[in-house]
C-alpha cells in the first residue's frame, strides 16, 4: 500500500500520487498517459496532473490497481 509520507515531491498536489516504492515499470504510464509521467534522471513515475473527471478518475485508479508494488495512493491531498 502507498505511503503518502513517501511520496515523491514530483507528484502534483491532489488525490493520486507515487510513493518511492516504485519501480519504474512503466504500468501506469501506459494506462494513464495523460497523467503519470517518468522522472527520467530518478526512474520513477509520478503524478503530473490530477484527474477531473469520472472517466479520468477510473484511468488512474486502474493503475493503482495494476501497480505490481502498489507504490501508488488515492489519498492524497
Amino acid at each position: 500500500m502507498a505511503n503518502k509520507a513517501d511520496k515523491w515531491n514530483d507528484n502534483a498536489a491532489g488525490k493520486f500520487y507515487v510513493d518511492q516504492q516504485c519501480i519504474d515499470c512503466d504500468l501506469c504510464r501506459e494506462t494513464a498517459p495523460a497523467f503519470f509521467k517518468r522522472h527520467e534522471e530518478g526512474g520513477y513515475s509520478f503524478v503530473f496532473a490530477q484527474p477531473t473527471t469520472e472517466e479520468e478518475v477510473q484511468l488512474c485508479t486502474e493503475a493503482l490497481e495494476g501497480c505490481p508494488v502498489e507504490a501508488i495512493g488515492s489519498d492524497g491531498e
